[in-house]
């Protein structure tokens, strides 16, 4: 046995590791635990990307935990503000201490003989190699490349005599005083990046392939400021997040069920922003709303650069680099000192780690997941996921719980080893994110786990159907195996629907 042995293990202190970690803090103080992070630091995204105006682009009070209030009236803070809020909940909570810093894991082997996970983790701080051994292993790495972010490869490239700089490795001396800049891209990057940087630059480009949806949103609830005035903080949290909950989800459902509608709603609003400084085809997408996902613009910051002539957008295809800029397929060029592709990410699960079942490789795409939280045949693990459509947090504060129910349930009736299984052979061509149709999803489909076609195996983006099938709903489903046997379906628990209406939208 390793002399770094735990009863859990979790892989990553970003913002899904140290919440797991919290909730393991709160609900199973018995439990040991060590959180391995690659970073020096933790905060995970929000440690990594240090580009101009980095920021949430989620509400921060249903991105920030169901234990621990976000304060303040920013409702979309930046990037340091959330570290902060990471590194001030670890140590409410006593986590901190728990961090292994530069470890980066290169496997992890489950063996159902010990019945137990073996990671063996790389020193980058020595170089040496390191093991550790759990019960229980959680993979909290989110779901992108921390190396490199995706960059295609553009003709005439090496023939560019200025900077290129990808916004997942920013230099902290880069200066775009007085130089022309092109980001490449229309997502939530390029969104924040081209009205931070046209403060200072001559002039800003933002050349995309296709337009995204985008809704301006102010960077200060001044409701939630009120109520913060004459509640306690964790009412006037509790009740901000049940609203903004609910409004992202009639959103999203209006979205998905009228498409027609919600893109006149989003295209007007859009309109009157732009107020004629700007052709609308560069804001009017060939999709329909939340087909992909929709970036946020914080105070109309973009709309305002766009008016006030330090930006501009091109919509077209690029043909190649030239040594002055970019040449379109339309023949226009686009001079440029500094070209900074934010052309999205690299998705990659489990940080790369690719885990071993007994000596057998686990192929993601070959397995289905189990309430989005455990994947089919890998025994005594589980995955911290977000969600796509609303804050990431919100589902992964409510898996955490899940993962401490199912723990507690082993502790209580003496089982050692759980399981998912597909019996039924449910699995469907989605993948884990589901309907989304983003170019860095389908690029990724050979690397994801699918989901099911109906029951625990389905991924749902619902919140509230979330908040019950993982805080209510019987741990012994019928879906689980434990100590090699078959759970048997358990019994729903009484509360209706309001429980867990109640539930999902003030916080446990």
């Amino acid at each position: 046995m390793s002399q770094h042995h735990f009863d859990v293990l979790i892989i990553g202190a970003g913002v899904s590791g140290i919440g797991m970690a919290c909730h393991l803090r709160r609900e199973c103080p018995g439990k040991s635990f060590a959180i391995l992070e690659r970073r020096q630091s933790l905060g995970g995204t929000w440690d990594l990307f240090r580009y101009p105006g980095i920021r949430s682009d989620s509400d921060m009070f249903t991105f920030g935990y169901n234990f621990r209030p976000w304060t303040g009236g920013k409702v979309l803070a930046d990037g340091a503000s959330i570290k902060n809020y990471v590194r001030e909940t670890a140590q409410e909570h006593d986590v901190e201490r728990h961090i292994r810093y530069s470890l980066a894991v290169k496997t992890a082997d489950w063996s159902g003989a010990d019945k137990c996970w073996t990671l063996t983790a790389e020193n980058e701080a020595t170089g040496e190699t390191e093991t550790y051994t759990a019960g229980f292993m959680v993979g909290c790495t989110g779901y992108y490349n921390y190396d490199r972010g995706y960059q295609p490869d553009f003709p005439g490239e090496q023939d560019f005599q200025g900077q290129v700089v990808h916004p997942q490795h920013w230099p902290e001396d880069l200066d775009c005083t007085g130089k022309k800049v092109v980001v490449i891209g229309s997502g939530a990057t390029a969104i924040t990046l081209v009205p931070t940087l046209a403060d200072k630059a001559a002039h800003v480009t933002m050349l995309q392939r296709s337009p995204t949806y985008l809704m301006p949103l102010p960077s200060t609830d001044k409701v939630t400021l009120a109520l913060q005035k004459v509640l306690p903080a964790k009412a006037a949290y509790k009740l901000t997040r049940a609203r903004n909950i609910s409004i992202s989800r009639l959103l999203y459902e209006r979205s998905r069920k009228s498409p027609r509608a919600m893109r006149r709603l989003f295209l007007g609003i859009i309109r009157r922003q732009v107020a004629g400084h700007a052709d609308m085809r560069h804001f009017t997408p060939d999709y329909n709303p939340w087909d992909q996902r929709l970036c946020v613009v914080k105070d109309g910051d973009l709309f305002q650069a766009l008016k006030a002539g330090k930006a501009t957008i091109a919509t077209d295809r690029i043909e190649r680099f030239t040594e002055t800029g970019i040449r379109l397929a339309s023949g226009e060029s686009l001079e440029a000192d500094i070209i900074i592709p934010a052309t999205g990410l690299e998705i990659q699960m489990l940080g790369g780690i690719k885990p071993t079942v007994d000596g057998q490789p686990v192929v993601m795409k070959d397995k289905v997941i189990y309430k989005n939280v455990m994947v089919e045949g890998v025994p005594n693990a589980g995955m911290i996921f977000g969600y796509t459509n609303i804050s990431w947090t919100l589902k992964a504060d409510i898996a955490s719980e899940y993962l401490c129910r199912l723990l507690n349930h082993m502790d209580r009736t003496g089982i050692r080893t759980v399981v998912a299984r597909d019996t039924e052979n449910s699995q469907a061509e989605d993948t884990i994110l589901g309907s989304l149709n983003a170019g860095y999803i389908k690029r990724a489909e050979d690397r994801l786990p699918r989901q099911g076609t109906h029951g625990p195996w389905k991924a749902s983006q619902n919140y509230l159907e979330d908040v019950k099938i993982l805080r209510f709903d019987p741990i012994e489903d019928g879906y689980l195996e434990f100590d090699g046997r078959a759970s048997r379906a358990g019994q729903r628990q009484t509360g209706g629907f309001l429980r867990p209406l109640r539930s999902a939208l003030f916080g446990s």
